[in-house]
């Protein structure tokens, strides 16, 4: 009976661990952070080069340019990273949450992600004020046993937040990617992604759009590959959901130039409630089409500006099969603009 207590216990306390690990705030500095609730660390690259300050537990090692943070620390790990470097990495394992600073901090890794976060829960991004960041892979990457899907790549969900700038710029795969979901709420991101089939922003469980000013460009055409003789085409997109795509408030301009390219591509329902949204697809239809904002679901537009163009296809696609723009998506409520073609759709709040 008391090893039958002892597990319960122990299975309790993990699941209050659990249960409590996302409650942190994202805001611009952590200020519901105590001292006692984190652990700071400070990463500055110059070439090969990398100093580590604050880290007296031995958590952050570095071989040349390449750190890994091994963290086992009950507190909110936060790193704060900057400096420069043109062959340089960030590897993150962690099994508790944490975040890190962008403090004018300019990072390519030639062959992988320059930041990959390991750790499955909450990953904060924050653009410290007055900066600008950079991030970059290389053409190809090397052959690891843990996932490498883009620039920037996080197992769990990330949080972006901040007043600052953040480059992303995609070679190889595409340029930010979770396994989990993402939530912008401030900063300026701009991504530039030329790999074939490579996405802007490639999500597993949803991305929410609260504010910020968020420019993607993807300019790969279709990536076709074999699968047991049968040809699987991949199509580039500004943003790939394979859930839910939600946009409440911010700037968010998306240009897709690439035979196929979409803009919003969702598996689930597209929800469009406020801010400022422009969409622009020139690329051909040779392999793919290239819609500006398509669903499988549903599309619903119902405050803001809504505002997508397209060269070839539809503007928009909700998966009905119908001539008529007005059935390929839903407004709700009394626009004081609205434009409804097969090419260009115009809805505005």
């Amino acid at each position: 009976m008391k090893k039958i207590l002892t597990i319960l216990c122990t299975a309790a306390a993990l699941m209050t661990a659990c249960t409590n690990d996302d409650q942190y705030s994202w805001d611009d500095n952590f200020a519901d952070l105590t001292a006692t609730d984190t652990l700071d660390v400070s990463i500055l690259w110059n070439g090969q080069t990398v100093t580590i300050s604050g880290d007296a537990a031995g958590y952050v090692t570095a071989e040349g340019a390449d750190v890994t943070v091994r963290s086992a620390t009950n507190r909110f790990l936060r790193l704060t990273l900057s400096g420069t470097s043109d062959d340089g990495s960030l590897t993150i394992w962690s099994w508790k949450k944490l975040g890190v600073v962008l403090n004018s901090l300019t990072l390519k890794n030639n062959d992988g992600p320059a930041i990959n976060n390991q750790c499955g829960k909450a990953f904060h991004v924050v653009m410290a004020a007055g900066t600008t960041n950079t991030l970059a892979d290389g053409a190809s990457y090397a052959n690891r046993t843990y996932d490498q899907k883009g620039t920037l790549f996080s197992e769990g969900q990330i949080y972006f937040s901040g007043t600052g700038q953040l480059t992303v710029n995609g070679t190889a795969k595409n340029g930010i990617a979770s396994d989990d979901y993402i939530v912008i709420e401030g900063g300026t991101i701009n991504i530039n992604v030329t790999q074939a089939g490579g996405r802007g922003i490639k999500v597993n469980d949803g991305i929410t759009i609260n504010g910020g000013q968020t420019t993607i460009s993807t300019t790969g055409d279709c990536r076709i590959e074999q699968q047991d003789g049968v040809a699987d085409t991949t199509s580039a997109a500004g943003i790939k959901s394979d859930s839910t795509f939600v946009m409440n408030a911010g700037t968010l301009t998306i240009v897709s130039s690439g035979d196929g390219g979409k803009g919003i591509n969702c598996s689930a329902d597209v929800s469009f409630r406020g801010g400022t949204l422009n969409i622009t697809t020139t690329g051909s239809n040779n392999v793919g089409k290239p819609k500006g904002v398509k669903s499988d679901t549903a599309i619903t537009v119902s405050g803001g500006s809504f505002r997508v163009t397209v060269s070839k296809s539809w503007a928009c696609d909700n998966g009905v099969e119908s001539d008529d723009p007005s059935e390929r998506l839903t407004v709700v409520g009394t626009p004081t603009t609205q434009t409804l073609t097969k090419k260009s759709v115009v809805v505005v709040f």
